[in-house]
């Protein structure tokens, strides 16, 4: 049978599992709010330990009557261990809570001030007074939330993002001069090279990167200090300064306090910019991915110009069969990522007066989008884009057949002609070259002169 012990919190008594380190607040939520199975993400509660840990920090260096260096102390230790993720069953909160996250800020604070008396082995910590000085749910929620989108961004998906780059980098010089036909429309156009081809891949990826990056700008930018309302009522003069400049030396990241608190309390703009960097970067991974597997096709009733690794076998009932299943997860990430896009802008336009009250959805949202990106990128290059391969015999194939070549007549027969050219060839099965002869628009000298389909890149 599970043990119990009371707690209390200004509206009277909770029993609290005796193992566990939170309080009577964390209770309260975990028995009002049983929806769902989506957790608060664990990325938020490290980022909401760094904070309390730099806190802690700023109040021993403005107010040190009141942080004591014991307390500090304890505090710093209780945050080191969640930041290590050594306390991660501690934090059993849902997403759908308060739309302010304070029972989450609360089930934090409740952590580490017992996980801290704890560690001092005696009652030296409070939840509110000491955990939460100078803070407040409504400044601490989306202060956690940019530690954690920016950490996730600079961190995790950029990373991700430049081993891809790299990968098709590689693939461009590998396949220079390898010739093929363009595709517009799903039809056939005139040539390109395949390196050139990989090189449109890169430069999506090339130019999500600096948007994340550009994102990142505003992401850190802090509401700490603002506390309930943005005036920074019960804190002390520089604190958000203070915190910003403790998680900068921790994170080793540009953290600064936004100068406008009321601002960074009701507005989600950041991260709406920031998403919107995801999503592009999604869209670009759908189009990289449904090249691939289109290129990929086949393998022999397909386009079958390339190549890809060959993972699992694709059918329950078909033997032999292989399908492109990276191509098919990262694509299914790419409309999560779209979807979870709505989400938030959705979230980020409920902001009333002094607050939004969607930030718990959002974190959840913007964060799942961060992670699946990354996982899927790398995941996507490991087992697909590093093995793509070229089939120059298809490429050359489909070159030459490809009616569309009789673009480079157009200077010497004209565009007119040049298109009863293309239909002759296309109605009577014919080459380009027998089609113009045919019609006495060239001589067979003339034609070979002026047709040569690996020049026109």
């Amino acid at each position: 049978m599970e043990k119990y012990r009371i707690e209390r919190d200004s509206m009277g008594e909770m029993q609290v599992p005796a193992q566990r380190y939170w309080g009577a607040q964390t209770q309260r939520s975990f028995q009002n709010f049983p929806i769902g199975w989506e957790k608060m993400p664990a990325a938020i509660i490290r980022a909401f330990a760094l904070l309390k840990k730099a806190a802690a920090q700023a109040n021993h260096d403005l107010k040190p009557e009141k942080m004591t260096e014991g307390k500090c102390a304890a505090i710093t230790k209780a945050c080191d261990e969640i930041i290590e993720n050594k306390h991660a069953c501690e934090f059993p909160l849902v997403v759908w809570q308060t739309g302010s996250g304070t029972q989450s800020n609360m089930n934090v604070n409740e952590v580490v001030a017992n996980r801290g008396n704890a560690i001092a082995e005696k009652k030296l910590l409070h939840p509110n007074d000491d955990v939460n000085m100078s803070q407040s749910s409504n400044d601490t929620f989306p202060t956690a939330m940019h530690i954690a989108a920016a950490t996730a961004i600079r961190t995790e998906l950029i990373p991700a993002v430049d081993t891809l780059i790299a990968t098709l980098k590689r693939l461009e010089k590998e396949n220079e001069g390898v010739v093929k036909s363009g595709r517009t429309h799903l039809q056939d156009a005139v040539p390109i090279s395949f390196s050139q081809e990989v090189s449109g891949w890169r430069g999506m990826l090339e130019a999500d990167r600096e948007q994340l990056e550009k994102s990142l700008d505003g992401l850190c930018r802090l509401a700490i200090g603002g506390t309930a309302v943005g005036t920074g009522l019960n804190a002390p003069d520089g604190f958000g300064e203070k915190v910003a400049e403790k998680l900068s030396q921790s994170t080793d990241m540009p953290f600064v306090s936004n100068p406008n608190k009321f601002h960074a309390l009701t507005s989600l703009d950041r991260i709406v910019f920031a998403h919107g960097a995801m999503k592009a970067l999604a869209a670009d991974m759908m189009k990289i991915a449904n090249d691939i597997r289109w290129l990929a096709s086949g393998p022999r009733c397909g386009l079958g110009e390339i190549f890809i690794p060959e993972n699992e076998p694709g059918s329950s009932i078909m033997p032999g069969k292989v399908n492109p299943t990276q191509c098919e997860s990262m694509t299914m990430i790419a409309v999560q990522v779209m979807g979870n896009d709505a989400t938030v802008g959705m979230a980020a336009s409920q902001g009333n007066f002094q607050l939004n009250v969607f930030l718990p959805v959002t974190a959840y949202n913007f964060l799942q989008s961060a992670r699946l990106l990354t996982d899927g990128i790398l995941s996507f290059n490991e087992r697909c884009v590093s093995g793509i391969t070229v089939n120059k015999e298809k490429m050359s194939e489909n070159l030459h057949r490809s009616l569309m070549l009789v673009t480079s007549l157009n200077p010497y027969i004209g565009y007119d002609n040049a298109a009863k050219v293309a239909k002759k060839a296309h109605k009577e099965n014919l080459s380009l070259k027998e089609a113009c002869l045919d019609l006495g628009f060239m001589s067979e000298e003339g034609f070979d002169k002026v047709f040569h389909p690996e020049e026109l890149i």
